[in-house]
């Protein structure tokens, strides 16, 4: 028996790093306030860590959209497998050359492009899709901030084409 409603429980399961952080900040506040000599300082490295916590919990939440949807997702030592209902595949993430978002499918999808194969599609709300966000992040070049906003754009403003969130081809060019 659960007293907690499972609409609540989901959602504090999405902010589970962002409420952790905030433990973290309150236990390093209270150093900071309390504390002499070197648990104050401890307390200052406390509050920062918390800080840098909370900042990466509240980015992971805005890339999480909840499960239930099409197939399931699995990254593994570099490589990103998706099982769906009618295809699937494995892309490794060294081998990306294209991340894109499509907003017109339903749901939307990813698409991982790699050369020599088909693109793999994967719904944003697949089962396991929350750890797409670090093999996303570890793509040499990735502005994070980007791909979240293109993630959360109103109805309004959902452009009727795939949006490029990075390209190998694009970050060999500024480096």
């Amino acid at each position: 028996m659960s007293f907690i409603r499972p609409e609540a429980s989901e959602s504090l399961a999405k902010f589970r790093e962002s409420l952790t952080a905030l433990a973290v900040l309150a236990l390093g506040l209270w150093w900071v306030v309390a504390g002499r000599g070197l648990l104050f300082w401890l307390g200052w490295v406390v509050l920062i860590a918390g800080a840098v916590l909370l900042w990466t919990g509240i980015q992971r939440a805005r890339f999480r959209l909840g499960a239930g949807g099409p197939g399931v997702v699995r990254v593994d030592e570099g490589a990103i497998a998706y099982f769906g209902p009618l295809d699937g595949g494995v892309v490794a993430l060294s081998e990306i050359t294209k991340l894109c978002l499509d907003p017109t499918a339903t749901p939307d999808h990813w698409i991982l492009a790699q050369p020599g194969q088909p693109d793999l599609h994967i719904p944003l709300n697949a089962e396991g899709a929350e750890a797409l966000f670090d093999a996303f992040a570890s793509l040499p070049g990735m502005r994070t901030e980007y791909m979240l906003s293109q993630m959360k754009r109103d109805t309004g403003d959902t452009p009727l084409h795939r949006v490029t969130i990075w390209s190998r081809r694009a970050f060999a060019a500024l480096s």
